[in-house]
């Protein structure tokens, strides 16, 4: 019999050894939030588990196909026939579980973005207001210097130096204020960016399910209509 041939057994134990592997890893593809070289990786695992469980399908068939008995070429043809089944789900669950996950890294990074920026408006309102209690400082000095200047000619020469620091001081304000205008237009550049790649994922989508859809109408006209 067929299903006492030790070859035939070892492929089998093979076969759903690739399948048990594959969903595993579709549920961590599944459960994945970043970082994206994560997702890339899991995704070179499938691929290699879905080559290796091909090829032990297509042994399995050439086995059949060298089965003396018809009974038995049979009983493994239907055997084929469901494992390729099931590799055909498989491949359809990994491609939403790999677009779903996509979307949820892409929105994460979004969202460590839009984090990012909230915190360069609040440290650029801090500047400003260390820049205001620093022209109302020195306003103050100067107020003060008019009083004593009379008296005190040594307190003009700390005045101009007091002056020269604040002077440094909104230099350094100022240079400030470009960086993170800089900072501001590469995130606005990376937004775009993802809003594009947003669209392009509906896309692939679109196509996914627009080749199960086909895959489905094939196997049903190969069932209903196998003289067509």
């Amino acid at each position: 019999m067929a299903s006492s041939d030790v070859h035939v057994r070892i492929c089998e134990q093979e076969i759903l050894k690739y399948d048990l592997e594959i969903k595993a890893l579709i549920q961590d593809i599944s459960e994945c939030t970043g970082p994206q070289s994560k997702l890339t990786e899991l995704n070179g695992e499938v691929k290699k588990n879905f080559l290796s469980l091909r090829l032990r399908i297509q042994d399995l068939e050439q086995m059949a196909m060298e089965q003396d008995k018809e009974s038995d070429k049979q009983a493994l043809m239907t055997q084929v026939e469901g494992h390729r089944k099931q590799m055909l789900s498989n491949q359809t669950t990994w491609r939403k579980a790999n677009l779903a996950s996509k979307l949820t890294v892409d929105n994460m990074e979004k969202q460590a973005l839009l984090n990012g920026a909230d915190d360069s408006v609040r440290q650029r309102k801090m500047t400003k207001e260390g820049l205001a209690q620093t022209t109302s400082d020195i306003t103050e000095n100067l107020m003060s210097i008019s009083r004593m200047m009379a008296q005190q000619v040594q307190q003009s020469e700390d005045t101009i130096t007091s002056l020269a620091t604040s002077s440094r001081t909104i230099q350094e304000t100022n240079d400030e204020f470009k960086t993170m205008t800089g900072t501001i237009q590469i995130g606005r550049k990376l937004i775009t960016k993802y809003n594009r790649r947003e669209l392009t994922d509906k896309l692939l989508i679109f196509l996914a399910l627009a080749l199960f859809l086909a895959t489905v109408l094939y196997i049903l006209k190969k069932r209903l209509f196998p003289f067509l």
